[in-house]
This record gives structure tokens, C-alpha cells and sequence, in this order.
């Protein structure tokens, strides 16, 4: 199964390094970064692992939950865990969910139905497309779907900055530009009529082009 940004997230029921979930109670009223990888103990996803647990601080503060999920056994993530802190200089204190028997990869379309086997058998290469990042918002909607190859290391900085886009544009009718960053002018919605936009910015708008209205970020 694929799916599109909007789509309800798949629900399911999983154990965890920190006990058993239901993901959408888990989530709660919060925003949500499911992150996936296709072994314990493989040397970029450690580096992720440890820089997310740096970063989890960030993501708290704008009440974003982080989880991770590898094809391996939940004792794996605790002694993969180890390795991570003795390495990076910091420990996942957020939890990580063991699919060792390919459910959540296969329910999330991160790998086809047909994969099978013993997960403590199938090697990274064969789990290479379980690498997406999915954020995933209170309403339980996916909101981005990232897919990166397995030698490449994720950006999490550009996570953050995503974060902070959508929810600022999930509140405001606003867009916005390339390489945004807090602070920056943004753009009116498209869906903004210009009778509509004069209400909500009294003072006006730069607008290079009719369809290109470029405001002050709202507070």
C-alpha cells in the first residue's frame, strides 16, 4: 500500500524499547516523527539515531513526538542504544519500535507484502527501502513522506525547519518560499482571495506578480 500526504496514518499496536503502543493514542494531541530504518547496529542510522536524540529537546518544545522503528527485535534497539551513546554522545530517550516480523514496513508500504522471513536473517540490503520519515499531525494526517537511500544520512535540521512551516502554515492561511527559515517573509495562500488577504493584512503586501503576495511572518 502507498499512500499521499493527507491520508490517514496507519493505525497500529506494536511493542516498543519503552512498553506497548497504540499509535494513534500514542500520539495524542501532538505532531509525530516516525522514523524507520533497515537494521539495528548499521552505521548511518546510528548517527541519526544519536543526532535525533540531541535534537528531541527542539521537537518537544513544539510538541512534536519522536519514534523510530527498525526490522530487528525490541532487545535490539535496547543494546543498539548502548553503541549510539557510547558513539554519538547521546542516548534515544525516545522510543523505538521492534518490526521483526515486517508488519509496520509492509502496513506503511516501506516494503512490498510479498517480503518475508526471519528479520535476524534479512540483511540491510534487503530492508533498504524501510529509510522514509513520516510526519504525521494531531488529526493523524501525513503531512510529508521523506524516502532517503540507505548511504545517504537524513537531514534533521530540515526536519525541524519543516516542522516549523507546517505548523505555522497550519494556523496561518499562508505559504512558505524556498529555503524559509523562522522569521523570514512568507507567502498568502493561494486560496486567499485578495478581498479576503485586506482584511487580514490591512497594511498591504509586497506582490511582484498578482499571485506572488509576500508578507511579514505572522506572530
Amino acid at each position: 500500500m502507498s499512500f499521499q500526504i493527507g491520508d490517514i496514518a496507519p493505525d497500529f499496536e506494536a511493542d516498543t524499547t519503552q512498553g506497548h503502543i497504540k499509535f494513534h493514542d500514542w500520539i495524542g494531541d501532538s505532531w509525530c516523527i516516525l522514523f524507520s530504518h533497515p537494521k539495528d547496529f548499521t552505521p548511518v542510522c546510528t548517527t541519526e539515531l544519536g543526532y535525533m536524540a540531541k535534537l528531541e529537546p527542539e521537537f518537544k518544545r513544539r510538541n512534536v513526538k519522536i519514534i523510530g522503528l527498525s526490522v530487528d527485535p525490541v532487545d535490539n534497539h535496547a543494546k543498539w542504544a548502548v553503541d549510539i551513546e557510547e558513539t554519538q554522545g547521546a542516548k534515544p530517550t525516545y522510543p523505538m519500535i521492534g518490526d521483526p516480523d515486517l508488519r509496520i514496513s509492509k502496513l506503511y508500504g516501506m516494503l512490498p507484502a510479498s517480503a518475508g522471513g526471519d528479520a535476524s536473517v534479512r540483511t540491510p540490503a534487503d530492508n533498504q527501502t524501510v529509510r522514509n520519515i513520516f510526519v504525521i499531525g494531531p488529526d493523524k494526517k501525513i503531512k510529508l513522506i521523506m524516502v532517503y537511500p540507505m548511504t545517504t544520512g537524513r537531514n534533521f535540521d530540515e526536519v525541524l525547519r519543516i516542522i516549523d512551516s507546517l505548523q505555522l502554515t497550519s494556523t496561518h492561511k499562508v505559504a512558505t518560499p524556498v529555503n524559509w527559515r523562522p522569521g523570514d517573509d512568507v507567502i498568502i495562500a493561494g486560496s486567499v482571495s485578495d478581498e479576503e488577504a485586506k482584511k487580514i493584512y490591512p497594511e498591504g503586501w509586497n506582490a511582484p506578480r498578482p499571485y506572488l503576495r509576500i508578507v511579514p511572518q505572522p506572530k
